[in-house]
Formats: structure tokens, sequence, C-alpha cells
């Protein structure tokens, strides 16, 4: 009995700093951040107005500008998912393979997500302005005058331009983390199909794929998390406009703290956000356990 208490005891010691680290810089943090979200304060004057939960009531009933960002947000997510993924994934498994300058290759796919978010920002504002951009510019010259526009000023096009940037600037993170999953199959398993008679789409669909689900779950959820959060490079290509056509959540709690100076309603609209990331990623991985379970 008492082996066990001191092994016991032990175990806890060890896990000790880091509740204590995750309590410091998370659980004391977010517990503020609920706090304040229950009065009304400017973020400047030293009074608080205690409110309750009306700035949480606020959000869901008198906000809509909030939903839309929640949607456009939601919908650059997807894009995210679908193209800037499923590019990652094909470029890592091509250069996995015995293909000639792969290493050349694969810095030059990494080299998008370590370049400043704001540089990637003005340089893209730059080549998609309307007057004197460097596609405008092209379409110009390869008599397609008709199909140029102002792109970041014009509400039909400024939320998927943002969603191809963004796609162009993140997808250097998941093409590193496939192809680190990717070597780590056993070769021995591809030389066993080849002796088998199994072809290379064959070996790709039950060995590649099969292999790589775990992966792909957590690139997915960096995914939703990273891209829901999208903030700098926003903010320095369109700043949220035009009429609100590429806000997403971060820049609205932004001018909820900035212009409107409801410091406590921008803290409730970080608690909805954090909450909702949190459920929409567990529901993910829970789809995703089960999914692969059922595929086992």
């Amino acid at each position: 009995m008492k082996i066990k208490l001191k092994s016991t005891l032990e175990n806890y010691l060890f896990v000790l700093p880091a509740f204590v680290i995750f309590s410091i810089f998370y659980i004391y943090p977010f517990s503020q951040v609920f706090f304040l979200g229950l009065y009304e304060w400017d973020g400047i004057l030293p009074t608080k107005t205690f409110v309750g939960l009306n700035n949480f009531k606020d959000i869901f009933f008198s906000d809509p500008i909030w939903w839309k960002s929640m949607l456009q947000a939601g919908w650059i997510t997807i894009i995210a998912l679908i193209f800037q993924n499923v590019l990652a994934f094909l470029l890592a498994w091509a250069c996995d393979r015995e293909i000639k300058l792969k290493n050349w290759y694969r810095l030059i796919f990494f080299l998008p997500p370590i370049l400043s978010e704001v540089v990637v920002g003005l340089v893209w504002q730059w080549i998609l302005e309307g007057n004197y951009g460097l596609l405008n510019s092209w379409l110009n010259n390869l008599g397609l005058a008709h199909l140029t526009r102002n792109w970041l000023n014009d509400p039909k096009t400024a939320l998927n331009c943002v969603a191809i940037v963004h796609c162009w600037k993140g997808f250097g993170w998941g093409f590193l983390i496939f192809l680190a999953g990717l070597q780590t199959i056993p070769r021995e398993l591809y030389e066993a199909a080849r002796v088998d008679g199994a072809s290379s789409w064959t070996a790709f669909r039950k060995i590649t794929l099969p292999l790589m689900v775990p992966v792909a779950i957590l690139v997915a959820i960096l995914t939703i998390l990273g891209t829901m959060q999208a903030f700098v490079l926003i903010i320095s290509m369109t700043g949220g406009g035009p009429a609100y056509h590429t806000q997403v959540p971060v820049l609205r709690i932004l001018a909820s703290m900035r212009d409107s100076g409801r410091f406590g309603y921008a803290c409730a609209q970080g608690i909805v956000f954090g909450v909702i990331l949190v459920a929409v990623s567990f529901i993910q991985y829970r789809f995703s356990k089960r999914s692969q379970a059922r595929g086992a």
C-alpha cells in the first residue's frame, strides 16, 4: 500500500510542473477573461459595471456581424481543408519518392510559411490591386481585360482571394507534417507489395492512405485551429473589408475593443470563440476516431 501511494505521489510530482505552467498561462488567463466578460468596461477606466450574461446574450441575439465573421472564417477553413491539405499531401507524397532535386523542392515548398504574414499580405495586396496590380496587368497583356477587377474591394471576390492567399501561405506546414508521416512508413511494406504484384496505385491506396489517416487527422485539426484564428494576413490585405466581407472573428474582437470601446464584450466574444473552436476540434476528433475504428 505504501509503495503504491509513493508511486502515485511520484507520478503527480512529475506532472506538477506542467500543471503549474498550464494553470498560470492558460487556466488563470481564461478565468480572468471570462470574469471580464461579465462586465461592461472600456478597458481604460478602473470602473466596471457588472452586467452578468448580457454580453453573451448580445453575441447570440444582437450581433449579426459576429456570426457573419464566423461563417466567413468557416468558409476559409473549408477551402483550406480541401485545397490546402490535398495540395500539401500530394506534394509531400511526390517529394517522398525518388525524384531529382527533391531536397530543393522541400525547401521551396516550405518557404511560404516562414515568410512574414505582413509582408505576404502587402505583396498580395499589390498583386491583386485593381488599378496597377500585377494580376490585372497580366490579364490585360493576355487580352483578358474583361476579367480584370478590383479583387480585394469586390465583395464577390474578396473573401475567396483571401482564402487562396491563406492556403498558399500555410500549405507548407501541412506539407512538412505529411512528409514526416510518409517517411515513417516502413519501405518493406512497399517492397512486399511490389513482390506480390501490386501496382503503384494499389500500394498507395492500401498502404499509404490507411497509415496516413492519423497524420491527416492531426493536420486537419491544426488547419481548423489555425485558419479560424487567421488575423495578420487578413488585416494586412483587406482590414476586414469591403463592408465586413472579409471580417473574421479575431478581427471582430479587435473591433469591439478598439472601435467600440467594449472591452468586456470583446472578452465575451473571445470566450465564445474559444468554446466553439474546442467543440469543433473535439467533434472532428471523435468523428475521425470512429471512422478510423470502422475502417480497422
